[in-house]
């Protein structure tokens, strides 16, 4: 099915005066940017705006406060979310997501922008089902959601993660050391393989491709007799355990082995100017097309422009396809 993806509207026709936000699911640098965007640009247009703690938890123990130009002061350079996040079991449930409509329409809201990962975006679909009209905006560091380029927080995730090996690769070096890295991603390979090509990683072992650890022995072996002083492979917890790798290729390689899970560490940081600035543009464009009656859809990033797609088409997309070019790139480099 083709997805609906429409401009940014242009014409403003302010019939709202109340608008939300929340940010839901996992954190990510870049919130605060477009927290920051979603209130300047409401206030801007006219409109009151909410600010919604602790994502949809907070729908339901209707935790919200009026946001004004003074709330949002000081935060692009922060990462995580100031309006918190948390999850929600009772937007499971039919008398939960009622309820949570319920309490937004009492609140005067009339139009809800939700932050957040694909369990967000669908968590306001079915608000805007209720009859209150919601704008998603992708927040994802897996850079798993489809019908955008790119989500809030993958090139500050990014960063970090080139960060850590370039730092592991000093200490590799010092020792003849192979360092497995885990990294994000339980269903999406895309933070381990361009990490892998941004850092000169050896390896990247992702959900999306097969992998011959005995093939992989045979030439870390190879690289170990040639003198090379480390070796670094990436692997996104979805294809394995760091730990598990280490243990299956420990005393094969010539190297030293040892590993690092980097966790959470990716998720936080200041966030990059890239995620900076398209949180602003994904904020303000959730804005003005709530204003013009645009519910029902997502701002995404194709290419350099915001284009808008259905909620629907989103979440039946499911997970966004890695670009076959990365792995391919990443193998083309590895020498």
């Amino acid at each position: 099915m083709q997805p609906t993806m429409l401009p940014i509207a242009r014409k403003v026709i302010n019939y709202m005066k109340r608008i939300a936000v929340l940010t839901s699911g996992g954190d990510c640098s870049g919130m605060n940017a477009t927290l920051r965007a979603v209130v300047r640009a409401g206030l801007a247009s006219g409109l009151d705006v909410i600010g919604i703690q602790k994502g949809f938890q907070g729908l339901i123990d209707r935790l919200y406060e009026p946001m004004t130009t003074r709330s949002v002061s000081n935060i692009l350079q922060r990462g995580g979310t100031f309006l918190q996040s948390a999850r929600c079991k009772e937007m499971r449930t039919e008398s939960g997501l009622r309820l949570a409509s319920e309490n937004l329409k009492g609140m005067g809201v009339e139009g809800l922008i939700v932050i957040g990962g694909d369990g967000s975006l669908q968590g306001g679909y079915a608000i805007h089902q209720q009859g209150v009209p919601v704008i998603g905006i992708p927040g994802s560091i897996d850079n798993d959601i489809s019908f955008t380029d790119v989500s809030l927080g993958v090139d500050t995730a990014l960063n970090n993660i080139v960060r850590a090996v370039d730092n592991l690769k000093d200490t590799a070096s010092s020792h003849d050391r192979a360092f497995v890295v885990e990294v994000m991603g339980r269903n999406c390979g895309y933070l381990t393989v361009v990490a892998t090509i941004a850092s000169g990683a050896e390896y990247s072992l992702i959900p999306e491709e097969p992998y011959d650890l005995d093939d992989i022995c045979n030439d870390l072996r190879k690289r170990y007799q040639e003198g090379r002083t480390n070796s670094i492979i990436m692997v996104a917890e979805g294809a394995g355990k760091a730990e598990d790798i280490a243990n299956q290729i420990k005393d094969r390689i010539g190297f030293e082995t040892r590993i690092i899970v980097l966790g959470h560490y990716q998720r936080g940081g200041s966030p990059t100017v890239y995620d900076r600035l398209l949180g602003a543009r994904f904020g303000q464009a959730a804005v003005e097309n709530l204003i013009n009656g645009n519910g029902g859809m997502m701002v995404g990033l194709q290419g350099s422009k915001i284009v808008l797609t259905e909620l629907k088409t989103v979440i039946a997309a499911g997970i966004r396809p890695i670009n076959p070019m990365f792995p391919r790139l990443a193998n083309q480099l590895l020498a």
